[in-house]
C-alpha cells in the first residue's frame, strides 16, 4: 500500500477512521499480551518501527550487520518473509525467489545469512543452529514470539510519526507511548524536521542519512518506478543525484511484478528513449532474463557518529 496523504496530519478522514484505529491498537496490544516471548541463548537486536511504510529499516539492518561483523560477530537476520510462502528456511539468494521468501530477505541475504519464519523464536533457533552468535530482526517489533535484548525504533526524519493515530486513521502500528516503553534506543534517518531528537531525549538517539551509491551519471532521462512504502523518497534521491526524471510510476509496497508489467515498462522506456531505474528491493523481484533492462540506485546508511553507535552495540550485546 502507498502511504495515504491524510496520515500526515489530522483531518476529516483520519477523524472518521479513528475508531478503527483504536480497534487496531487494541488488537495489537492483545496479541502481544496473550503470547509470552521466548528467549534464546544469543543476543537479539530488533530493528523496528512504530509506523507503517518505509522508514529505512532494511538499509539500517544491513548497516547493523556490517557493524556487528566489524565487532567480530557472526550476525544472522531473522525475517518474517513478507509475501513468501516458505517458512523456517535459510535463504539462498541463488535458489530462492521473492515468491518463496519475500523481497527483503533476498536483499538482506547479500550482506548476511537470513532465516525466514513468521515465528521469530523458531527462526532464531535455526539461525543459532547454523552458527549465529547474534540475531538481527528486520522488523518484528510488534511480534511477540521472540524476546528482544535490544530494540531500536527507526523514524523517517521527514515524516516523523505522522498524525499520531493508529492504522487506518494514521500510520502508527500501536500508540507512541506503548511502543516507547519497549524500546532502548531511537534511530532518525534523514533531516529531523519534527524535532524528534528532542522529543525522545530520554533515549540514546542515533542519526543517519541515506546516501546513494552512484557509479555513473546517466545522460538520458530516466523512468523511475518503485513498490515501496514511500516511493517519493526514492524519486527525490534520484533528482538530488542529478538524474533527469522523465516519469515516476508507483506500485504497492512489496508488489510482485508480472512479466507483462515489466515488459510494459521496458517498452515505455524504449518509446521515450529513457533508462529504467528502480530500487534494490524491487530489482530482486525482476527475473534474471530481464534484469539487463533495468538499473538500480544502490543506497547505504551514513551515520552521524558511527563509532558511538558501534560502542553502544558492543556495550549492550
Amino acid at each position: 500500500m502507498k502511504t495515504p496523504n491524510y496520515w500526515k496530519d489530522k483531518n476529516i478522514y483520519s477523524y472518521l477512521l479513528s475508531p478503527f484505529g483504536w480497534l487496531y491498537q487494541c488488537a495489537t496490544l492483545l496479541n502481544m499480551t496473550l503470547k509470552q516471548p521466548q528467549k534464546v541463548d544469543k543476543p537479539v537486536i530488533c530493528i523496528g518501527n512504530l509506523t507503517a511504510g518505509g522508514t529505512g529499516k532494511t538499509p539500517v539492518s544491513i548497516s547493523f550487520a556490517n557493524l556487528l561483523k566489524e565487532l567480530g560477530k557472526n550476525p544472522f537476520f531473522v525475517s518474517r518473509g513478507y509475501g513468501g510462502k516458505l517458512h523456517n528456511v535459510v535463504v539462498d539468494e541463488n535458489k530462492h525467489s521473492p515468491q518463496e521468501v519475500g523481497d527483503e530477505p533476498l536483499l538482506l541475504a547479500r550482506q548476511a545469512p537470513v532465516v525466514v519464519n513468521p515465528n521469530r523464536f523458531e527462526g532464531a533457533q535455526l539461525a543459532i543452529k547454523n552458527g549465529a552468535d547474534v540475531i538481527v530482526m528486520d522488523d518484528g517489533f510488534q511480534n511477540p514470539t521472540l524476546k528482544k535484548d535490544l530494540s531500536f525504533l527507526v523514524f523517517d526524519g521527514e515524516f516523523g510519526y505522522g498524525n499520531g493515530l493508529c492504522i487506518p486513521a494514521g500510520p502508527l502500528r500501536e500508540s507512541l507511548s506503548s511502543g516507547l516503553k519497549r524500546a532502548q534506543a531511537i534511530i532518525i534517518i534523514g533531516e529531523d524536521k519534527h524535532n524528534l531528537a528532542n522529543k525522545f531525549k530520554d533515549f540514546p538517539v542515533f542519526k543517519g542519512r541515506i546516501v546513494p551509491q552512484i557509479s555513473t551519471q546517466e545522460k538520458e532521462p530516466i523512468i523511475a518506478f518503485a513498490g515501496i512504502g514511500r516511493p517519493e523518497k526514492f524519486y527525490t534521491s534520484l533528482r538530488l543525484c542529478g538524474f533527469k526524471v522523465y516519469q515516476t510510476i508507483d506500485f504497492p509496497d512489496h508488489h510482485q511484478y508480472t512479466k507483462d508489467e515489466l515488459l510494459s515498462l521496458i517498452e515505455k522506456a524504449k518509446q521515450n528513449k529513457c533508462v529504467l531505474y528502480t530500487t534494490s528491493k524491487d530489482f530482486v523481484k525482476i527475473p534474471a532474463d530481464l534484469r539487463n533492462n533495468f538499473k538500480v540506485l544502490e543506497i547505504t546508511i551514513q551515520w552521524e557518529d558511527e563509532e558511538n553507535l558501534k560502542q553502544f552495540l558492543k556495550k549492550n550485546i
